[in-house]
């Protein structure tokens, strides 16, 4: 029982991650209809940032605050310069162009601050709860759960927030009403290279630091976007949640799988969800008429 409830909270402390990274990724596809490939390297750069500036001094949390705003306006910068003069190029220049910011990100780290591996400081004490989760997992979680009701309630309750999404459901009704739809979905895209940020930085500590840290957690994001639903950031978080307690426990139950396949469990439930619910769990059918 002791060994079931334990693989339940690290699934949960796990799974914020994922709703985190599951969230910017449906955020960036509902303002341009395309994953992006690149916010897992968004935030491992963010993630750099953050301890380069807490080698060089400064306190954990104002480090971590500091990053946020600077991912933030990064995210908003890639969208005014990069991707707004893409607008209506085909899909393809979209990839390529994702593809290339992969590149730029992982090559530009690793030519800062080299490839070897680096530990990330921990705001959280050692130790564990009643032997279950570790410190820093429960602060892991609350952390990045405080981040999305934050956000839950900037889209339900500012008049910015009702706008971004509004931009992102209908741009032409939108700009119909006023909204300057170009500079909401820059927003978003500000906001989506934030939260990726608070991933990196909680997650750092359990991976350690090098430029390919992202690789597998942002495959964990894509799997829970398209388990809660592309079309759903509530869905996308939930998924989050879902996937992370079902890779533990399918890596713990499962002899097969263990620990080293656990991957392979995030590929089987993308698989398997596009198989027999196309829009996710909580996704909405898009019907469109012709």
């Amino acid at each position: 029982m002791d060994l079931f409830l334990q693989q339940i909270l690290t699934g949960l402390a796990n799974g914020a991650i994922y709703a985190c990274l599951a969230l910017a990724v449906v955020m960036i596809y509902q303002a341009i209809d395309h994953f992006n490939f690149a916010q897992g390297e968004m935030a491992m750069f963010s993630t750099y940032i953050c301890w380069a500036m807490i080698a060089g001094g400064l306190p954990y949390w104002v480090a971590f605050f500091a990053t946020i705003i600077i991912s933030f306006v990064g995210g908003l910068a890639i969208e005014r310069i990069i991707f707004k003069p893409l607008h209506s190029a085909p899909v393809l220049s979209h990839v390529v162009v994702f593809i290339g910011l992969v590149a730029i990100f992982n090559s530009t780290a690793g030519a800062i601050w080299d490839h070897t591996i680096k530990t990330f400081p921990s705001p959280f004490p050692d130790g564990s709860f009643a032997g279950l989760i570790g410190l820093h997992e429960i602060g892991m979680f609350f952390v990045t759960l405080i981040m999305l009701l934050g956000i839950f309630g900037f889209f339900r309750f500012t008049r910015i927030g009702m706008a971004m999404q509004a931009a992102a459901a209908n741009p032409d009704s939108a700009g119909l009403v006023g909204i300057r739809v170009g500079w909401m979905l820059a927003l978003g895209w500000g906001l989506a290279a934030a939260i990726g940020a608070v991933a990196g930085m909680m997650i750092a500590p359990i991976v350690f630091l090098d430029p390919n840290m992202m690789l597998g957690i942002l495959l964990y994001g894509f799997a829970s976007a398209i388990v809660g639903g592309i079309s759903s950031p509530g869905g996308a978080v939930a998924g989050g949640f879902l996937v992370g307690i079902i890779e533990n426990l399918a890596g713990t139950y499962i002899p097969a799988i263990g620990s080293e396949l656990k991957l392979t469990v995030a590929l089987i439930l993308i698989v398997t969800v596009l198989l027999f619910k196309p829009n996710g769990l909580f996704g909405k059918t898009i019907v469109t008429r012709v």
